[in-house]
């Protein structure tokens, strides 16, 4: 009797075989992929079959990946890496990107800036497959599986690649009747005598404010009956007249034009940059250098927010 013929590996399979290594489960690689757990399952036994290897061990608790598991990991990551620079290389002799990208910034800043920005990128190439997620914490783009973190913030791990999308800076600032109630600081050394609005967003240490002003770099450690995860929380508690909060002058602009926060410390800044961050793997990707240029035209237009 004939052995039956091995199944033809397919690249899908490759995918979701990926995702289920770096999410540690089937469930959380479904929900990341839009599909079922039994999807997944499906697809992992079609691979298996096809490799004639077991990959993974599974557990009650836990999904743990076999020793041949690791290799058909390491090699799976060559071959779809080497898929993308393909359709990388013939878009751009199309000009057209195309393929999948997986985007990633904080939770305000990606809300209300970064995501208007990747929607006018979609719709300009519509060839692009984009997933889009915003977080409270510093994500690690290779580690976690995303091609580009749009970030706010200067300090940037060596091993990744920063194009500079935008100058930024964050601000002191609290509302008038905050100011009529408690005095306005006069020198930095004050702020220890303030309610300051702390935010713990990303990497940014709590109740730490580390600013710029004539004499160089300062550093300011603050308190308050409020904290928050939450910058844009921190930023409509000030505007209530709850404190002084350090936000990005993006942020912040609008509520001071209408009249509503006054900027306090002027010659006190924080410098925040916008960077388009993304793995070394990923430095020659025309379909990412194509999202970054779009973003650095494109996101200048969203920084102006009306309250």
């Amino acid at each position: 009797m004939n052995s039956p013929a091995p199944q033809p590996l397919e690249n899908e399979d490759l995918r979701v075989f990926v995702v289920v290594v770096r999410k540690g489960g089937f469930a959380a690689a479904a929900a990341e992929i839009g599909m079922s757990p039994a999807y997944v399952s499906k697809r992992i036994g079609i691979l298996e079959a096809a490799l004639g290897v077991k990959l993974f061990q599974r557990t009650t608790r836990r999904v743990l990946v076999t020793d041949e598991g690791e290799r058909v990991h390491a090699r799976a990551l060559g071959i779809l890496d080497g898929i993308d620079e393909l359709m990388d290389d013939v878009a751009a002799g199309r000009r057209e990107p195309r393929g999948r990208l997986r985007i990633c910034s904080s939770f305000g800043f990606g809300r209300n800036v970064v995501a208007p920005a990747i929607a006018r990128l979609a719709a300009s190439y519509p060839a692009l497959q984009i997933r889009f997620e915003v977080f409270d914490r510093l994500v690690d783009t290779a580690a976690e599986g995303f091609d580009l973190d749009v970030r706010i913030g200067d300090e940037i791990a060596p091993h990744l690649v920063a194009r500079k999308l935008m100058a930024n800076h964050r601000i002191l600032c609290a509302a008038p009747s905050y100011l009529a109630r408690r005095g306005t600081p006069a020198a930095l050394r004050d702020l220890a005598g303030h309610d300051c609005l702390a935010i713990k967003e990303r990497d940014h240490p709590l109740g730490v404010w580390r600013l710029r002003g004539k004499n160089g770099d300062e550093t300011v450690k603050v308190a308050g009956p409020l904290s928050t995860n939450h910058g844009e929380i921190a930023l409509r508690w000030a505007v209530e007249g709850a404190g002084i909060v350090l936000r990005s002058r993006w942020d912040a602009q609008a509520w001071i034009d209408a009249g509503r926060l006054v900027q306090v410390l002027p010659e006190y800044t924080q410098e925040a940059n916008v960077w388009a961050v993304y793995p070394q793997r990923l430095a020659g990707s025309g379909k990412l250098r194509v999202c970054i240029e779009f973003l650095q035209r494109h996101l200048p237009a969203g920084m102006a927010l009306s309250p």
